[in-house]
């Protein structure tokens, strides 16, 4: 069992930036692999970004060259640049074992 609590989200105008962070704990040795994914409104939850415990990020082409992933010690941190009212959307923190564990999701909010 992994549980996963993140933190990070909030309010910002369009161009600001955030960092949310994700600290697991539980089976933490058996993690292989962490990352992010968002859900807005009326559409389904979908990859942001994602980093292997051997280090190789990947990343949905929408955010390339404004977010990066980053992880160390069963923690895993987005930083969030240049941000556009499309990112709007719950985040949610993952880890994959032999299955995937999911955070409770916090609001990330963009306005124009």
């Amino acid at each position: 069992q992994v549980q996963l609590v993140e933190s990070g989200g909030g309010l910002v105008q369009a161009g600001g930036s955030l960092r949310l962070s994700c600290a697991a704990s539980g089976s933490i040795f058996s993690i292989n692999a962490m990352g992010w994914y968002r859900q807005a409104p009326g559409k389904e939850r979908e990859l942001v970004a994602v980093i292997t415990s051997g280090g190789s990020p990947k990343y949905a082409d929408s955010v390339k060259g404004r977010f990066t992933i980053s992880g160390a010690n069963a923690e895993v941190y987005l930083q969030m640049n240049s941000l556009k009212p499309e990112d709007t959307a719950v985040y949610y923190c993952l880890a994959h074992v032999t299955q995937n564990y999911w955070g409770q999701g916090t609001q990330v909010t963009v306005s124009t």
